[in-house]
């Protein structure tokens, strides 16, 4: 959805500021409880925004930190703490590079197939740093994936997988949320088509492999429908085709 390419937006806008003022600002790292969302960053910066000598603001979601660059002739690391921890909601507490910050999600891997695709994924990823562990359901073509956020990210583990060949996309359990699949031509791999698809009703999240020629959607049943989604991504001039049934060629 929209929403995404904002807050990536949002995100780079706040890297360069911080940046920008490096050279001349102190800076203070804390991890924010609670802060699990672009949502929820943007209001942290609002707060922080409200004191005086702010400079800039980078935040790591998946660590749940901000960056935050000031001037130190007009406010103080303290200072900045205090009027965080006095929101009851966004509480800081002190971070290290060092520290252990463990996180988890779900991965839908529709060209996931058999216990062979899933050894090659682990093959790979278990040696990566920050893994911690992985858990595959392959009835359900999906991985849980728990790593170190201050070793690793998400977007590594999907860049890994699409290396691999595969489509990973956002994984949720509930009734409204639902997975497509689908062959694409090879001109239509890209982020391109990745960005199209995001900003169509009910999509959470897409990915597109070049080995498989495929596009993979996570989306809301409330807000759309298969038929639907396949008719939208058509519009967009994507010749997405639903694949027929596979049969495994790594389990012979």
């Amino acid at each position: 959805m929209r929403m995404i390419a904002i807050m990536a937006t949002a995100f780079v806008a706040c890297m360069s500021v911080a940046e920008t003022y490096a050279a001349t600002a102190d800076t203070l790292t804390v991890r924010i409880k609670g802060m699990r969302c672009g949502e929820c960053s943007h209001k942290v910066k609002n707060i922080v925004k409200k004191g005086p000598g702010i400079e800039g603001i980078l935040f790591n979601l998946e660590r749940r930190t901000a960056t935050i660059a000031y001037d130190p002739s007009l406010t103080s690391a303290d200072s900045i703490k205090a009027h965080l921890d006095a929101t009851g909601r966004y509480k800081t507490s002190s971070y290290s590079p060092n520290d252990t910050i463990l996180r988890g999600f779900g991965l839908r891997i529709d060209d996931m197939h058999c216990q062979n695709c899933y050894n090659r994924i682990s093959q790979r990823l278990q040696p990566m740093a920050g893994i911690d562990s992985m858990a595959p359901h392959l009835d359900k073509h999906y991985i849980f994936v728990r790593y170190d956020a201050n070793r690793t990210s998400k977007a590594d583990i999907r860049r890994v997988l699409g290396g691999l060949g595969f489509t990973p996309v956002n994984y949720y359990s509930g009734p409204k949320v639902a997975f497509a699949y689908y062959h694409i031509p090879a001109e239509a791999v890209s982020q391109a088509t990745i960005d199209e698809v995001l900003t169509l009703d009910g999509v959470e999240d897409a990915n597109v492999n070049a080995r498989q020629k495929s596009l993979a959607v996570t989306y809301f049943t409330d807000e759309t429908t298969a038929e639907r989604l396949t008719a939208d991504i058509k519009r967009l001039g994507i010749e997405a085709v639903e694949p027929p049934a596979h049969e495994c060629k790594e389990q012979q």
